[in-house]
């Protein structure tokens, strides 16, 4: 019997020490239901939205394929600065020094804009940076609650059986020495079963401003992305293969591995909604489009960065 005592006495203690760690993780969680990502005010960018008719651009600046890729060309013209490299080229057949400093006032103008549209880029990707690490904190919240109810089941399936085990020890009479060992047995094994609950816990999760719901809904403008960024989303001559856009393909990616091609089951799920009730699975599929996310926004970079070897190569 004072074996008993002990063993249920630890389990308490145990068991109350989870409880409070829990409840310290449900007041930090507060914290988290709205979004501390988002840029501190509105920026109202110009809604000049660049052709999407690269075709008909590439063919009224064939000049300057000799010095551009098609890419860079269609950069130029989405920073708005074809007229400037236009002017450089026929500056450049003059040698004079008039011609000299005209042609780097020319080129600092193209500069500046290239610098504004890199720090997009690094915006756009620091906040997909920092929604993904809330999620993660979210889905780290999620998990804990889920392991802790399972570790609370099995010390509890436990306790039942040490119980059965030790009380039918004690009791002489058959009848219900058998009865206690068949009753802990059963609640042993009902705890046991509770533990089997493959969808877990949930929790409240909130984001008003949706970044992927932007993404996934894929509209030619997007009120939450810079036009130069979303331009560079959205136009096929951005992607490895030129027949879908960076985004087309995300989506594609989506479809496949996180809603098991389910289109249905993708424009219903909260992760493209102002937030709801998340599981842990929708917290970690939400996490890993977030980061998929970032990472495309980098490689555009590479893309300005052959805008700018170009450019110098005219330049010298």
């Amino acid at each position: 019997m004072r074996n008993l005592f002990y063993f249920l006495f630890f389990s308490c203690v145990l068991t109350s020490c989870v409880s409070k760690k829990n409840q310290v993780i449900r007041q930090n969680i507060l914290t988290l239901k709205d979004s501390y990502c988002k840029a501190p005010f509105k920026y109202n960018y110009s809604k000049t939205i660049s052709s999407y008719n690269s075709d008909s651009i590439l063919a009224a600046n064939k000049d300057l394929k000799e010095n551009f890729s098609d890419q860079s060309i269609l950069i130029l013209n989405a920073l708005d600065n074809l007229d400037e490299v236009h002017e450089i080229m026929k500056l450049k057949k003059d040698n004079s020094l008039a011609s000299q400093v005209k042609v780097l006032q020319l080129k600092t103008k193209i500069n500046s804009k290239i610098t504004i549209a890199l720090t997009e880029l690094d915006a756009v990707a620091a906040e997909f940076d920092c929604e993904g690490e809330r999620v993660a904190q979210i889905g780290a919240y999620v998990d804990n609650l889920n392991d802790s109810r399972n570790n609370k089941l099995i010390l509890y399936s436990i306790v039942a059986g040490a119980a059965a085990s030790i009380a039918g020890g004690i009791v002489k009479d058959n009848g219900w020495s058998n009865a206690i060992d068949i009753g802990g047995g059963a609640l042993g094994a009902g705890f046991g079963l509770a533990t089997l609950n493959p969808k877990g816990r949930k929790v409240e999760f909130i984001h008003q401003r949706n970044l992927l719901r932007d993404v996934w809904n894929e509209k030619l403008e997007s009120p939450n992305f810079p036009p130069f960024v979303w331009y560079m989303y959205t136009e096929k001559k951005f992607s490895n293969k030129e027949k879908h856009s960076i985004i087309s393909s995300m989506k594609e990616r989506w479809l496949h591995y996180q809603f098991d091609d389910n289109k249905l089951k993708a424009d219903q799920s909260v992760i493209f909604s102002d937030g709801g009730y998340y599981r842990s699975n929708d917290l970690h599929n939400r996490a890993a489009m977030l980061n998929q996310m970032q990472s495309a926004t980098r490689t555009i970079n590479q893309s300005i960065n052959y805008l700018l070897l170009d450019l110098d190569k005219l330049i010298l």
